[in-house]
């Protein structure tokens, strides 16, 4: 099967950014006097958006909560976030299928000033064909955002393929009948991945971009 449409997740897949989350998400608990979740706990929600992310996090969490609980994250998170990178490799893998004529598209649970700062900060504007964010449409495992990105591409389900860290982007493919490749160094663990069986797990931002280097081509509308 050859993919012409690659839709990567950000946090966790593009960008080594779990550490930063988790902080933030206890801290922000802290801020609020609600429970502080483990590191684990914290980095399983990473890819949800905050809102769900939040009451995931503390059940008992109120609707005031959840608004306070979004702005004191967004200032943790920003405050630490100019030291978030890139994984290495990944400006060559994006390079390497924009120059091979393959679609790409970020589907993340991150906020719209969220990507956009973050695209801005790498230098990635015009790297992606589209993207969409947890606050524009359905946020995940809800299929909804991968329907609308395959739509105004014009690209069918079996030319498409998500790129993911954890569950919910696995999950989020599966709901919306596209195939999935996981990767094993961001916020889930390789069990977590292969629970949901895709069609491969990557343990590095080198294996993946073997795998995407045969299983893609040129998109042909």
């Amino acid at each position: 099967m050859k993919y012409s449409l690659v839709i990567f997740d950000w946090d966790g897949t593009l960008m080594d950014s779990t550490h930063n989350i988790v902080v933030a998400i206890q801290k922000t608990c802290a801020d609020l006097n609600l429970p502080i979740p483990s590191a684990q706990q914290a980095s399983w929600v990473i890819g949800l958006s905050i809102y769900e992310a939040a009451q995931k996090i503390v059940p008992e969490i109120t609707p005031e909560q959840i608004s306070e609980f979004a702005e004191r994250y967004k200032f943790h998170y920003f405050s630490i976030g100019p030291d978030i990178k890139l994984f290495t490799g990944i400006p060559e893998l994006l390079e390497n299928l924009k120059n091979r004529g393959v679609l790409t598209a970020v589907a993340t649970g991150k906020s719209r000033y969220g990507l956009d700062i973050a695209l801005k900060q790498f230098g990635l504007e015009s790297n992606f064909d589209t993207t969409r964010t947890a606050d524009q449409t359905a946020g995940k495992p809800d299929p909804l955002m991968l329907y609308e990105i395959m739509e105004e591409l014009l690209v069918k389900p079996e030319q498409a393929i998500m790129i993911g860290d954890t569950s919910h982007d696995l999950l989020m493919a599966r709901n919306a009948g596209i195939h999935a490749i996981g990767v094993s160094y961001g916020a889930h663990n390789r069990r977590e991945l292969d629970e949901l069986q895709p069609n491969h797990v990557a343990e590095s931002v080198s294996e993946l971009s073997r795998l995407l280097s045969i299983y893609t081509q040129k998109h042909v509308y």
